[in-house]
């Protein structure tokens, strides 16, 4: 078995089998995707949030892309956790139809809350991006990341502004070594299980062309601990894909402490 395929094995063993270490009503789900955006909130303390999914990518710099993501939160209080993410599965199809497999490259994320009145909360990304994807599907280097967020509460409309910037690793002739990235977005429920995302974002960097993206996505909650999406999203700029589709799964699986 492959370490992608294997990866993706333990997460869905871990998604069906794990269930409360205590017999007390479990909290909701805090799902982060399937928006570029995060909220400020960390997921429940003290227990394991998984999230995956599958996205396709038309355009962009291969002619397809799928990608199979995958992410670990645990909060140690309300206003401290870590994430843990990658790509279990990574390929690209380039335009004279040739195909690269493989996995992708691992992110470690800290991140810490805090509030700012009853209906906003800040919240504070920082971490690193491991160069571990295989097949040359990464850029081999280790980037270093930090996101600003900002969310509210208007009646029930939620927005979610993020404001971030990446230190590359690689070095690339004639660009910048930093790129910068925001996204807000806005989503609100539908009735009991259902809730609606609209989303813009985009990423700059100095001499390269920025990629701007619009997105589109519905959620169900099929409990209160596993949350469902699926959706699309399509470029404002000619540097982003020209559209993806996707869908994935919240699960808050077990109480750890």
């Amino acid at each position: 078995m492959t370490s992608s395929a294997l990866t993706a094995t333990l997460l869905l063993a871990l998604c069906l089998c794990a269930s409360p270490a205590r017999a007390e009503e479990p909290p909701a789900a805090t799902p982060y995707r399937p928006t570029v955006s995060n909220p400020a909130e960390l997921s429940a303390p003290g227990w394991l949030e998984v999230e995956a999914g599958h996205t396709r990518s038309k355009g962009g710099d291969a002619a397809w892309q799928d990608s199979t993501p995958w992410l670990l939160k645990l909060a140690f209080s309300e206003d401290f956790g870590i994430l843990l993410g990658g790509d279990a599965a990574l390929g690209e199809t380039d335009a004279a139809g040739v195909r690269t497999r493989g996995h992708g490259d691992t992110t470690l994320t800290f991140k810490h809350h805090w509030g700012a009145g009853e209906d906003a909360a800040f919240g504070l990304e920082w971490g690193a991006k491991f160069a571990t994807a295989s097949n040359g599907l990464g850029t081999g280097k280790q980037d270093y990341v930090m996101n600003g967020i900002y969310s509210r509460d208007i009646g029930d409309v939620r927005i979610d502004a993020n404001l971030g910037a990446t230190r590359l690793g690689l070095e690339t002739a004639g660009m910048a070594r930093w790129q910068y990235a925001g996204a807000v977005a806005a989503s609100r429920p539908l009735g009991e299980r259902w809730s609606a995302a609209l989303e813009l974002s985009s990423s700059y960097r100095r001499g390269d062309a920025t990629s701007s993206q619009w997105l589109a996505a519905l959620g169900y909650a099929m409990t209160k601990r596993l949350v469902f999406d699926f959706g699309v999203d399509g470029r404002l700029t000619e540097a982003a894909p020209n559209w993806s589709a996707f869908l994935g799964v919240t699960y808050l699986t077990a109480r750890l402490w």
